[in-house]
């Protein structure tokens, strides 16, 4: 048996995986942030921990006999966090979250004194990564940086309590900006430009690899071996990909939760930063992944629903579906950009927009238009990845964007790819970091590593993709002839 954890923003998950691929049991705990100002957001660290221990309890509880036969645990979680430690491992002040946007001054100054950051790190400085957090805490709280004696990532965290040990995985360090992602190593240059170096680093393992052992106390409360072997584990994104099988060379994945992700397995580093794309490496040895991210996805559908009076979203998608032809080509345009944007416009000013309302517009239209352009949204990042050499074979639908077939049938036609939808693809990382535990305990990747059962497939339509691309030029055109009004 296998334990994954998974610490999300909003939730610590666990997953016990059996190695015949059974998913014997899932539990949760929540946890809360903290937005003590415009633009911070922030969670205690202490909760992260007591969420775990109390979400540990009620999986043994739930599975005892199970449970006692876990060998290895992986751990999945949030990315980009900065968890700031002193000299005898205690917390220094609230962990500052990816969703955290105060450091964009911060931002173009680390580019004003590095210039090739965004080579090196695989990514343009943003708010949501870890250095521009450092070198905002130096700037404004001068008196906690002098007292940093290490910097650890959320899950991290969490392993240091777990095991005794600092140590973090390349998937996860590549979202700190901190590492040269095609070396796999720290990088002395990017963490000079902050006021660190590598002894303000965790080590680094691959996130198939056993990182440490379960301290004797520890194993002891929550029922296991002292045996039992810690996994690397992975970045969200990056053990979500494993639990859907997303190892090979061009697999690839599209999120639509909060957020939307088109992630695509690369055999190299492949950087594209002048259009906003991430490049990461991969939890597996040897890969790399290039991921385009809207920071507004299915939380669109969700505002559209509200704003009109929707019973809720799926209601409103079965009036979306009884729209015709005609309808769809007179609906509005929308632009996504309700909490900015990413790739490929890194525009934290973008603004939603709706272009094109009538006096014929109703709620089934503007429903119509917000899955329509987080679709085109994603059409802009498939676009961004290609330009960078990478290509995409059939690509997995996930997130709870993955429910709704008429939104599956778009991204189809628009990407003009095969999507398809998957069995258990809402267990999210904590899948990924289970089958994670178990390579850390020696299974074979090819076992491990299998896609899930495909649960819906969905193929490009001619007719729907030739009624798409010129409402998707006008969508392009839309962003440069109205984005100096966004700051403004």
């Amino acid at each position: 048996m296998y334990i994954g954890i998974d610490l999300g923003t909003s939730e610590v998950k666990l997953l016990l995986l059996s190695d015949s691929h059974q998913l014997v049991a899932t539990v949760g705990e929540k946890i809360s942030i903290s937005r003590p100002a415009p633009h911070w957001s922030e969670q205690d660290p202490a909760e992260w921990w007591s969420a775990t221990g109390k979400a540990m309890a009620a999986l043994r509880a739930l599975v005892p006999t199970e449970f006692s036969k876990v060998r290895a645990i992986g751990l999945s979680g949030q990315m980009h966090g900065a968890t700031l430690l002193d000299s005898s491992d205690k917390v220094l002040r609230p962990a500052i979250l990816w969703n955290d946007t105060r450091s964009a001054v911060e931002c173009d100054e680390l580019t004003a004194k590095l210039p090739q950051l965004p080579q090196i790190s695989g990514n343009l400085a943003m708010p949501g990564f870890t250095a521009p957090k450092l070198a905002w805490v130096a700037k404004h709280e001068p008196q906690i940086f002098a007292k940093v004696a290490c910097v650890l990532l959320p899950k991290d965290y969490l392993r240091m309590l777990m095991t005794g040990e600092k140590v973090s995985e390349m998937s996860d360090a590549a979202g700190t900006l901190w590492l040269d992602v095609a070396k796999r190593d720290w990088s002395d240059e990017l963490l000079a430009i902050t006021g660190l170096n590598r002894s303000h680093m965790p080590r680094l393992v691959e996130g198939s690899a056993a990182s440490a052992k379960l301290l004797p106390a520890v194993a002891q409360a929550w029922g296991l071996s002292a045996e039992v072997i810690v996994a690397g584990g992975g970045g969200d994104n990056a053990a979500s990909a494993v639990g859907i099988g997303a190892v090979s060379t061009g697999d690839g994945f599209i999120s639509l939760g909060t957020s939307g992700v088109l992630f695509v397995v690369t055999d190299k580093f492949r950087p594209n930063p002048a259009s906003a794309v991430h490049a990461f490496c991969h939890a597996l040895p040897g890969r790399w992944h290039q991921m385009s991210v809207m920071l507004s996805a299915a939380s669109c559908l969700s505002w559209v629903t509200k704003l009109v009076g929707a019973k809720n979203e799926g209601a409103l998608l079965d009036d979306v579906k009884k729209l015709s032809d005609a309808q769809r080509a007179a609906a509005p345009i929308f632009l996504p950009y309700l909490s900015g944007e990413r790739t490929p416009h890194n525009n934290a000013h973008a603004k939603g927009v709706f272009f094109g309302l009538s006096n014929d517009t109703d709620a089934a239209a503007l429903a119509y238009a917000v899955i329509e352009g987080v679709a085109f949204g994603t059409m802009d990042g498939l676009a961004a990845l290609q330009s960078a050499g990478t290509t995409v074979g059939r690509l997995s639908l996930v997130g709870g964007g993955s429910r709704s077939p008429e939104w599956a049938q778009l991204l189809a036609s628009i990407l003009n790819t095969e999507i398809v939808t998957l069995e258990g693809s809402e267990t999210g990382g904590a899948l990924g970091a289970a089958r994670l535990a178990w390579l850390a305990d020696g299974g074979k990747e090819s076992e491990v590593c299998q896609a899930p059962a495909i649960k819906a497939s969905f193929l490009p339509n001619p007719q729907q993709r030739e009624a798409l691309l010129p409402r998707y030029q006008r969508f392009k055109a839309l962003y440069p002839a109205i984005s100096a009004q966004f700051s403004a």
